[in-house]
């Protein structure tokens, strides 16, 4: 059940940020157009208006679809055609996927039409943001697009659901008929004419709003992997001399210079590790989990900063076919293809793979005696007696395995569809849906990692009472503590463990962390 935003986000010619699709999404931020985008489309739609009654051939205005755009279709069945169009193509199957995807889906959808390239009326525009603006959600499945002539399937549930049609869920999640949906929200359903169907289907919208979703989610997830790696470093009475600005200097990818600048950050002041910096004998280098972090978790920034470049090429795009020219031509165009999407997506699920496997490596060291320095096996309370957190690391392994599968890339593949018309495809749907999955997991291993080094810590200097911890670690310890009970014998651990998995995702991590420092981190 979601509530009311106060915020709103006005669709204009102009692009959209990634702020406001985050906004709309995840915040239900309302939706107004404004009269520069209004007037626009006014201007395309007159395009189209006027060849509604051309004998020649117009590719979704006066022909089939697809492999069928070779059949003319008479002037008095071409708002059928529309209709028929979208009831054909809500053909998607399985699970229902998340509120958040359909609203990113329907956001960037409209934000097409707003740049007036479409032809769509602008009443219909109008109508589709009242049910965004409504938090009427169409009921859309897992199985339906391949990325190519646009998320079809899924945008033509959305479509269904503007003509009163199919399923939805209103805005405090029930399950309704579309048409009693729109009522109780006082809508109308909208009864498409020609071109409309089309435009309302044709755009790589439900990849993209995962792409944006998906880099929020990074951003936040990337500085809690450096919190996470600096309390291992403190845990296991490492070295913070191999994060140092100099160093970092002689490779100068500034992803990794942004990593080691907030473990170094992050362990200041830490009398764990100043006590590694005696006179005499001291451990020259760390394991490569611990001592290659800012290098793994750099390459994974780097990345993401890549895929968000794509992600702004897109958010300025106006992808439609056909799609009226400023000039007022209407023409046939190929950049409903969605690899660019799609490849930016799959990139990202590997470096989420690798973020996952770095963290559970760090975590298994802390579990085995020949390698932890002085902590006891499993961090059990009475090895033996108590597992620790041996199962805790076999959940982590079994997450890391499952990423690895994740980061194949579904936009190698490609199934032809619409009678060989439709050759190549880009499967950036699916590389979107498997991209969310994989973020999960990598909460889910952070997570683990956090309360696990939170253990070795208190193991290590007695708990928080006497902590000889750095201020932003011990921070973390501190909010760790207010779920999680101190080490003690073997006890439930799976709440312990979505405890933490629940602030990683909420951000209390990083907020615990920063406020520490009084510094964001990087």
């Amino acid at each position: 059940m979601t509530g009311t935003s106060t915020t709103t986000v006005e669709l204009a010619v102009g692009p959209l940020s990634p702020d406001d699709v985050v906004a709309v999404t995840r915040g239900d931020a309302r939706i107004k157009i404004t009269e520069e985008s209004l007037r626009a489309m006014t201007e395309s739609r007159d395009v189209i208006e006027s060849m509604v009654d051309d004998d020649k051939p117009h590719y979704g205005v006066s022909t089939g679809f697809g492999a069928l755009a070779t059949k003319h279709i008479p002037v008095d069945m071409r708002a059928q055609l529309q209709r028929s169009l979208i009831r054909s193509h809500a053909a998607s199957s399985g699970a229902e996927v998340d509120r958040e995807i359909i609203r990113g889906l329907m956001l960037l959808r409209l934000s097409t039409l707003a740049t007036g390239r479409t032809g769509v009326r602008p009443s219909t525009a109008q109508a589709y943001a009242g049910i965004l603006n409504a938090g009427i959600t169409p009921v859309v499945r897992e199985y339906g697009s391949l990325g190519c002539s646009g998320d079809l399937a899924p945008l033509s549930h959305c479509a269904l659901a503007l003509m009163g049609e199919g399923e939805v869920r209103n805005r405090q999640g029930n399950l309704m008929d579309a048409a009693d949906a729109l009522a109780e929200a006082g809508l109308s359903p909208v009864e498409l004419r020609e071109k409309e169907g089309l435009a309302l289907i044709n755009g790589t919208d439900g990849m993209l709003g995962m792409l944006l979703m998906a880099s929020a989610d990074l951003h936040r997830l990337l500085k809690i992997a450096d919190i996470s790696a600096a309390m291992t470093v403190e845990g296991l009475l490492g070295t913070d001399a191999v994060f140092a600005e100099d160093l970092q200097h002689l490779r100068p990818h500034p992803g990794q210079g942004s990593s080691a600048a907030n473990i170094r950050a992050i362990l200041g002041d830490s009398p764990l590790i100043g006590a590694q910096r005696p006179e005499g004998f001291t451990r020259v280098q760390d394991a490569y989990s611990v001592r290659c972090a800012p290098q793994v978790h750099g390459a994974a920034r780097a990345t993401l900063a890549h895929a968000e470049s794509v992600a702004g090429y897109e958010l300025a795009s106006a992808i439609d076919n056909p799609v009226v020219t400023p000039d007022g031509r209407i023409e046939s165009n190929g950049n409903f293809h969605g690899a660019p999407v799609g490849y930016v997506l799959d990139f990202l699920a590997i470096a989420v793979a690798d973020l996952a496997s770095m963290s559970e490596r760090r975590t298994d060291r802390f579990l085995d005696p020949a390698r932890n320095h002085g902590l006891n096996a499993f961090l059990a309370d009475d090895p033996g007696v108590d597992s620790g957190h041996m199962i805790a690391q076999y959940t982590q392994a079994g997450i890391v395995s499952e990423l690895k599968r994740l980061a194949a890339p579904a936009s190698a593949d490609s199934i032809p569809s619409s009678a060989m018309q439709e050759d190549h495809v880009s499967m950036g749907w699916s590389a979107g849906l498997k991209l969310r999955r994989a973020i999960d997991g990598l909460t889910r291993v952070l997570a683990v990692e956090l309360l696990t080094s939170a253990r070795a810590l208190d193991m290590r200097d007695g708990g928080l009472d006497t902590a000889k911890t750095a201020p932003a670690t011990t921070a973390v310890r501190k909010l760790i503590r207010e779920v999680v009970p101190a080490p003690g014998t073997d006890r439930y651990l799976a709440p312990e463990i979505e405890a933490v998995r629940v602030m990683v995702e909420s951000g209390a991590v990083l907020e615990a962390a920063e406020d520490a420092l009084g510094n964001p981190l990087a």
